[in-house]
């Protein structure tokens, strides 16, 4: 048996896709979800096979919960909004069901996972990184030990590159994110948050004060304190935000 998750807010959603599985014996739906955290849990309970997903659900959405599992299972996002096709198929989604669906629409998602389930395992789903894609970031939802942390961008004093993470800081301590700078730099709005060096992201709203350092060079001081180095391709980025 194919163990099956179906994880959406709407109760007639998940009738549909159930009614739509039972064309297909081979499928077992363990459970059925109504919010991201609930669907969290049920994935660390059952180790589903697929999961039918939602992408917009209160608490947590699809895609925050998908950068949560270590090891995803295949997926098949089912939404009504079109605009996430693309971040979708760049988490090597299976396939991407646009609301309403048919049921021949439907078969056509279950003979896709026949094929991809046959195929290499997905195993790069948390850390695929979409150099195209743009989206309006206001949180970051990371794991703290076995907790769930959701962080306002508005508390975020400034981020580190860290390899294919970054650290990101606030007045409660530094946070490992599994995303890279670039991404943060190109969907965070360019307004309050400036890429001041290759390695530094910083919120502008928190800088106190540049300070000459060295040579040429300057430091940004942080209300909290804290002095984060300026290179010289980010200078010109900092003075234009600030207008000076």
């Amino acid at each position: 048996m194919i163990k099956t998750l179906i994880i959406d807010d709407e109760p007639l959603a998940t009738e549909i896709v159930k009614e739509y599985l039972s064309d297909f014996p081979q499928f077992e739906v363990v459970k059925v979800c109504h919010n991201g955290f609930e669907g969290l849990k049920a994935i660390q309970e059952f180790n589903p096979d697929l999961i039918f997903l939602d992408v917009q659900m209160p608490k947590l959405n699809g895609f925050e919960l998908l950068e949560l599992i270590e090891n995803p299972p295949h997926v098949i996002f089912t939404t009504a909004f079109d605009q996430y096709a693309l971040e979708a198929f760049n988490t090597h989604a299976v396939d991407y069901l646009l609301k309403p669906f048919s049921k021949d629409r439907f078969a056509m998602a279950i003979k896709k996972f026949n094929q991809f389930s046959n195929s290499e395992v997905i195993n790069g789903l948390i850390n695929s990184e979409d150099n195209s894609r743009q989206e309006s970031i206001d949180r970051i939802v990371l794991k703290v030990k076995n907790e769930i942390k959701i962080i306002p961008i508005s508390e975020v004093k400034y981020m580190e590159a860290n390899d294919d993470y970054v650290n990101v800081y606030t007045s409660e301590g530094k946070f490992l994110k599994n995303k890279t700078l670039s991404y943060f730099e190109k969907n965070l709005d360019p307004t309050l948050f400036v890429r001041i060096h290759r390695s530094y992201l910083v919120n502008v709203g928190e800088i106190s004060r540049l300070e000459p350092y060295e040579k040429e060079g300057y430091l940004v001081k942080l209300r909290s304190g804290e002095s984060i180095p300026v290179s010289k391709s980010g200078m010109p980025k900092l003075r234009s935000v600030l207008g000076i």
